[in-house]
């Protein structure tokens, strides 16, 4: 039986941080499905599509194993998603006692629907203090996000646009 985890989130865009979970999940795991999700409560920077798309470059860039899979969900709960694919794992990174505060609740709740637990992952200090919504702050403002983003993203956000 293939153990199989999913570790969701909005990856608007995909950080450093980000990728260390998902290869860190890669290993631990027999299949892992990275899942770009609506999160009603943010504005999008990127498009969802496009947001795949840049985390397919990082995995590919990053020389991840091959048991990864990227996709997008936006219809009914994560929990279809990870009984559609046969889941029993959620993995969320996880940086600070306010992550640990807004995911718990989440994670009793996936757990009493479907039976599907969740995994908290701590980051690497070295991304610890990265966020997406950094990300785009600094991006906006015409600072360089390199080091808090696969060099695809970094290359992407920082390309003139017309």
């Amino acid at each position: 039986m293939s153990r199989i985890a999913v570790v969701p989130g909005s990856f608007d865009p995909v950080t450093l941080g980000h990728l260390d979970v998902i290869e860190r999940a890669a290993k631990t795991f027999d299949e892992v499905h990275v899942l770009v999700v609506h999160n009603p409560g943010k504005t999008a920077l990127l498009p969802i599509a496009q947001r795949v798309s840049l985390i397919e470059q990082a995995v590919t860039d990053a020389h991840l194993q091959g048991n990864i899979v990227v996709t997008s969900w936006s219809m009914g709960l994560l929990v279809d998603y990870c009984t559609d694919v046969g889941a029993s794992v959620i993995i969320k990174g996880i940086r600070s006692q306010v992550d640990v505060a807004y995911e718990t609740p989440m994670a009793i709740v996936n757990r009493d629907l479907a039976g599907v637990e969740t995994i908290f992952m701590l980051p690497n200090p070295a991304h610890a203090h990265v966020s997406s919504s950094l990300v785009r702050q600094v991006a906006a403002l015409g600072g360089d996000v390199a080091p808090y983003v696969p060099r695809s993203v970094s290359e992407f956000l920082q390309a003139p646009r017309d």
